[in-house]
């Protein structure tokens, strides 16, 4: 009964042990590369699209408190809608 009990303990850890490594491979390999050079791309272009969607939208604010502009707000976010299409 010990021998089986070892035997399934053996070919679980090992089953274990060879889903790691494949998994670590995958990772290090080019594909792993890959997705992770793109996932940062990824991040980068949201957060570059997000800042300029800020910063058009802080610069609408500043234009119509200062009187610069007279547009309404609604106007001008629609021009920035069209704009990112």
């Amino acid at each position: 009964m010990k021998k089986i009990f070892w035997l399934g303990v053996g070919i679980t850890i090992g089953v274990i042990a060879a889903r790691k490594i494949a998994a670590a491979q995958g990772a290090i390999g080019p594909e792993g590369l890959n997705r992770a050079v793109g996932r940062v791309s990824d991040a980068v272009h949201d957060f570059a699209d997000a800042l300029r969607e800020n910063m058009d939208e802080r610069e609408t604010d500043l234009r119509l408190a200062l009187g610069i502009d007279q547009a309404p707000v609604q106007a001008r976010q629609v021009q920035h809608a069209q704009h990112l299409k």
